[in-house]
């Protein structure tokens, strides 16, 4: 669903989005920054090689790739269209903005890297309540831009937690190549996550780093 407006209110909403974008880029930025920063001084109170802990960083390992590859699929649906069309299929289908669930999803993955579910589920809430901020202003400025269809998709699609009942295929426009590598390249910084624990568990093990509290 396309709303009509002219090209010069087009571009200035490209151009009051991409500002949008630069706030979502810097707020997943800091995230990571305080989520690696916390976790290196940190430990789960079940021991390594123990089976609660290692199943609980495979299932971060999962959370991760899912996260990765849900920003994928967003992008390819929104590519490039979001200041000019009501994007209605794939995720935007099941909720408003799945860029930010998926990267919900990816932090608790994160999280899940010292073998805690305390800071699986914490980094995931604090994903989501950080991106809650961007996603209102988001939602201000679109309704400016988009009128009535963007109304109409607020009213039908839930803000955040996704409704499967909801799901249309939908189309993926013509999406710009270059913004799928650009998403791909944020997700790999989630992926960072696998080899830097694994680095900052044997600078524990060894005493180089020091362990300053546990979760369970």
């Amino acid at each position: 669903m396309v709303n009509e407006v002219k090209y010069s209110d087009v571009k200035d909403a490209k151009y009051g989005l991409g500002n949008f974008q630069q706030i979502r880029r810097m707020v997943l930025a800091v995230l990571i920054v305080v989520m690696f920063s916390a976790l290196m001084f940190g430990q789960s109170t079940f021991p390594p090689d123990t089976p609660v802990h290692e199943a609980i960083e495979m299932v971060g390992v999962v959370l991760i790739f899912l996260g990765v590859i849900g920003r994928l699929w967003a992008t390819l649906y929104i590519g490039g269209r979001k200041s000019s069309e009501v994007v209605t299929g794939g995720p935007y289908s099941i909720t408003r903005n799945p860029l930010y669930v998926f990267s919900s999803v990816a932090a608790a993955g994160v999280g899940a890297q010292i073998g805690s579910i305390t800071t699986m589920i914490g980094f995931a809430v604090m994903c989501g309540l950080a991106f809650h901020v961007v996603i209102l202003r988001e939602e201000k400025f679109l309704k400016e831009a988009l009128g009535l269809p963007y109304q109409a998709f607020l009213a039908k699609v839930p803000r955040f937690f996704p409704d499967l009942s909801l799901y249309e295929e939908g189309d993926t426009g013509s999406f710009k190549p270059s913004l799928l590598l650009t998403t791909l390249l944020d997700g790999l910084v989630f992926l960072v996550a696998l080899p830097a624990f694994e680095l900052i568990d044997g600078a524990q093990q060894s005493g180089i780093l020091p362990v300053l509290f546990r979760l369970p």
